[in-house]
């Protein structure tokens, strides 16, 4: 596995790229990983990780894991991003060459962000004589163009969609996370034969829901009896300067409080915009241990998103927000990735309305019918859609397949057989009879 995020970060891609290493590890497969030194959302490498050194742990479940220096941009802009994700790329170049010599893979997983790394995954996997694999967090080039890091007429704009494209031709199968996100590669002109869809998931065994608020508001001093809450990583592509707005339209809700738990490039403006309000509070991110009574904490979660990158990425928040068994408000137009996977469980209004954000929130809040009822189907849907167990069993089929040599016809991990394998909140799979299987190495 080649990617830029990884534990000990605690949100965002590195709970995932973190949690399929451990996993495949678990289940007999010999997984090596070729990470970056740990720098996110803060944008500084963490204390204790400094230094122009790599590291190499393993993980608990026998991982062997590398970690490469890199550039780390206080103020990551479009063009400092890319050099951020180079300098990766560079320090990982003569580990993946290194792997692909005599670790001999079967499979090379490339983890973009960051793509800017991939033709590094590329070269060991035919260094290799391996499979390649990508998979597509976020589309990090239209993310960018989004929200202004990069624009259409620039020429680093021009050359990052160049580049996009010459990439996506060079994998044997590339992954997204979402239905739109699939369809987004087909218009990139990926051909549907190499596409798979591999989700995300919620840790159903870590998030579960609970009758009545978390202890979490005593300790914090909370005396409201609701709260609406943003739990993640703080930077521009959120749309987070919605949640201030809401708040401000709010204040006579005296039975309400805001909390934004999170840390990024964003928080210092977000304080700022809240300086003059007594209805919202600012936590930093918590221990993952601490994250269900996070969750439970919320009555509602906001899960604000800019308009234009609600197809390009799908907030990883948002599976542990359904498995906690409250509702959403989020910001996404009719049609898109983040809408579809909100609707009927939560409430979607138009991206950058606060005044529609605000306006749900309150009738949440004045319904408690209607927000349990929308708390239990976000509930079920997790259990359905999101099931950890489900999603990597038939992930780890797919594996032996592309090994075997088998078709790599798209729907093999398609989002169906995880729902026929999970049902009534138990897993009703055989893959742990499957465990003595094929694949070796990843």
């Amino acid at each position: 596995m080649l990617g830029i995020n990884y534990a000990p970060e605690k949100i965002g891609i590195a709970v995932y790229s973190s949690g399929l290493a451990e996993e495949m590890a678990g289940r007999g497969v010999e997984t090596e990983v070729i990470t970056a030194l740990p720098y996110y959302p803060d944008w500084q490498v963490f204390e204790g990780w400094r230094g122009p050194f790599w590291r190499r742990r393993t993980g608990e479940n026998g991982e062997r894991i590398i970690h490469c220096p890199l550039w780390v941009p206080k103020t990551p802009t479009g063009k400092k991003r890319i050099l951020h994700h180079a300098a990766f790329a560079l320090t990982a170049l003569p580990v993946a060459i290194w792997k692909a010599l005599f670790f001999r893979p079967d499979i090379v997983f490339v983890v973009a962000p960051a793509m800017v790394a991939a033709p590094v995954g590329v070269l060991a996997a035919k260094l290799a004589g391996a499979k390649s694999w990508m998979h597509i967090q976020d589309f990090e080039v239209e993310a960018a163009l989004a929200t202004g890091l990069l624009t259409e007429e620039g020429r680093t704009g021009r050359y990052a969609r160049a580049f996009e494209h010459w990439i996506l031709q060079r994998f044997d199968v590339i992954s997204s996370i979402s239905r739109p996100m699939l369809d987004k590669l087909r218009e990139k002109g990926v051909a549907a034969q190499r596409i798979r869809e591999f989700r995300n998931w919620a840790d159903l065994s870590r998030i579960e829901p609970m009758d009545g608020p978390s202890g979490m508001r005593e300790e914090l001093g909370i005396e409201t009896p609701y709260v609406a809450l943003y739990s993640g990583n703080l930077s521009n592509k959120q749309g987070l300067e919605i949640l201030p707005e809401a708040a401000r339209l709010l204040q006579h809700r005296e039975d309400l409080t805001f909390v934004i738990c999170g840390d990024g490039p964003m928080r210092e403006q977000l304080v700022g915009a809240a300086q003059d309000l007594a209805n919202i509070r600012f936590l930093p991110l918590q221990p993952i241990d601490r994250l269900n009574d996070l969750l439970a904490m919320a009555d509602v979660h906001l899960l604000p998103q800019i308009a234009g990158a609600a197809d390009l990425v799908l907030p990883s928040k948002l599976t542990n927000m359904l498995a906690s068994g409250r509702p959403v408000v989020a910001t996404a137009d009719a049609g898109t990735a983040l809408a579809e996977e909100v609707e009927g469980a939560g409430i979607n209004v138009a991206p950058g309305d606060a005044a529609a954000m605000a306006k749900a929130l309150d009738a949440l809040l004045s319904d408690r019918d209607l927000r349990l009822s929308l708390g239990r189907i976000a509930r079920e849907r997790a259990l359905t859609n999101w099931n950890k167990t489900a999603i990597l069993d038939t992930l780890l089929a797919s594996f032996e397949r592309l090994v075997a040599g088998g078709s790599s016809a798209g729907a093999d991990v398609d989002l169906p057989v995880a729902k026929e394998a999970y049902t009534n909140g138990r897993t009703t799979s055989n893959s742990e009879d499957r465990n003595q299987n094929n694949l070796s190495k990843s």
